[in-house]
C-alpha cells in the first residue's frame, strides 16, 4: 500500500505546520486607517498574500503524508529549503544518532533547512512501537523537536517517499539511520548511509552544496 498522494499544485497555498516556520515569502499588509472625519471607531483591514516556491511535479515536496501524530501534511511545507530526509528507529545501534540530528536541527534549522525523520520498521524489526510510543521515546531520550512523520515502509512500492528518494539517488536504505540530502527544488538529492555521523564534514558539505544551487 502506498502511504503517499500527490499533494494539490504548487498554484494552492498551503498552511502546514508541525511546529515549524511559516513558508519563505509571507508577507503582511495593512491597509490605510480610516478617515479623521468618521464618526464610527477606526475600522482597519489587513490582506495576508503568501507564495510558495515553484514545485516541479517530479520533485518530493510535491508529494503529502501524514505527521507522527497523524494529521495530514503537505511536503511542499520544505520547499525552498534543503531537508534531510532520515530513515529512523528506536532499537537500532545507530540510535544515539538521535541526538546529533537534533543538534544539526538546532544549528540549521530555520528558513533555509529542515530535518525529517520517518520511522521504519523494516530493518531488524527495531521500531516496534505506535506513533505515541515512538514520539515519547524520541522527545524523553533526545529532545527531539524536529519534525517526525509517519512510519512507513522503505522497500520499492512501500512509499511514495521513499521511492521517490530512490528515484532521485538510485539507493534505497539498507538500514536505519540512512540520510538524504535534498535540494531546495526538491528534484534532487544525495544520499549518505547511516554510519554517516549526521554531524560530521561529508554531510554538511552535501548541505552546502545543496544550499548553493
Amino acid at each position: 500500500m502506498r502511504y503517499l498522494t500527490l499533494a494539490a499544485p504548487a498554484a494552492l497555498l498551503i498552511l502546514a505546520s508541525c511546529g515549524s516556520p511559516a513558508s519563505p515569502g509571507e508577507t503582511e499588509g495593512a491597509s490605510s486607517p480610516a478617515s479623521s472625519e468618521a464618526t464610527q471607531p477606526e475600522a482597519r483591514s489587513t490582506e495576508a498574500s503568501m507564495t510558495l516556491p515553484e514545485i516541479p511535479s517530479e520533485s518530493v515536496y510535491a508529494l503529502s503524508m501524514n505527521t507522527l501524530g497523524g494529521e495530514p501534511v503537505d511536503l511542499s511545507k520544505y520547499a525552498g529549503k534543503v531537508t534531510v530526509f532520515v530513515n529512523v528507529a528506536s532499537k537500532c545501534g545507530y540510535t544515539p544518532q538521535y541526538a546529533d540530528l537534533q543538534k544539526l536541527s538546532e544549528e540549521l534549522g530555520g528558513e533555509d533547512f529542515a530535518l525529517v525523520g520517518i520511522p521504519s520498521n523494516d530493518f531488524g524489526g527495531q521500531e516496534p512501537g505506535t506513533a505515541e510510543e515512538i514520539q515519547a521515546f524520541c522527545s524523553e531520550n533526545y529532545g527531539v523537536t524536529f519534525d517526525m512523520l509517519e512510519k512507513v515502509g522503505t522497500k520499492e512500492g512501500d512509499s511514495a517517499i521513499f521511492d521517490a528518494l530512490a528515484t532521485m539517488t538510485g539507493k534505497r536504505p539498507g538500514w536505519n539511520f540512512c540520510k538524504y540530502v535534498v535540494s531546495k527544488d526538491g528534484t534532487s538529492a544525495l544520499f549518505f548511509e547511516s554510519k554517516a555521523k549526521p554531524t560530521g564534514p561529508e554531510l554538511r558539505g552535501a548541505i552546502d552544496k545543496m544550499a548553493s544551487l
